[in-house]
């Protein structure tokens, strides 16, 4: 039997990849030799539906006799990168003016991710919102489904609204709180 102190355990790492469409992937830690299985349930208690890839993770781990496993996630920090530019509006926003931007309530419509983008429909509005892949990414996601209630940080573009910022519902509900 294993000593449940050394059953779980925190460890930090980055996510190595992760498949919603499998329903798991991986982190790379410098904790552990071998990867940590990352469950989508268990990404799914965090309030989330998927995570970027290069994403910085805080995880509860336990080492099980098919090899570590995350068995609750604590902490997801978005991958670093530049900023992206969008279009002629975006150009000039960092991540300082993206944030002061209301959070708005939104409805995944459908994304696709082979082509890098997708949209939502704000609750109460009839407009869609574009939704791109990169702005996911810094978003720290890595996809959405349709139907995903999400929370939207968006500004009006020349061919439209679109997201500078997509949070997971749970995690827009837990920064305003």
């Amino acid at each position: 039997m294993v000593d449940e102190n050394e059953a779980m355990q925190v460890m930090h790492g980055r996510v190595k990849w992760f498949d919603p469409g499998k329903g798991f992937g991986f982190i790379v830690s410098d904790d552990t030799e071998v990867d940590i299985l990352l469950h989508a349930n268990v990404l799914r208690n965090f309030g989330q539906g998927s995570v970027a890839d290069g994403a910085a993770v805080a995880v509860r781990v336990q080492k099980t006799a098919r090899g570590v496993q995350a068995v609750e996630v604590l902490q997801i920090e978005t991958p670093a990168g530049l900023p992206f530019p969008l279009s002629d509006e975006a150009e000039a926003m960092d991540g300082a003016d993206i944030a002061t931007l209301s959070l708005e309530p939104a409805r995944v419509k459908w994304f696709d991710k082979g082509k890098g983008f997708g949209f939502a429909n704000v609750f109460g509005a009839g407009d869609d919102i574009f939704i791109h892949a990169e702005v996911l990414r810094v978003s720290g996601l890595s996809d959405l489904m349709a139907g995903e209630a999400v929370a939207l940080r968006i500004i009006a573009g020349r061919r439209g609204r679109m997201a500078m910022q997509v949070l997971p519902w749970d995690a827009a509900t837990r920064t305003a709180g």
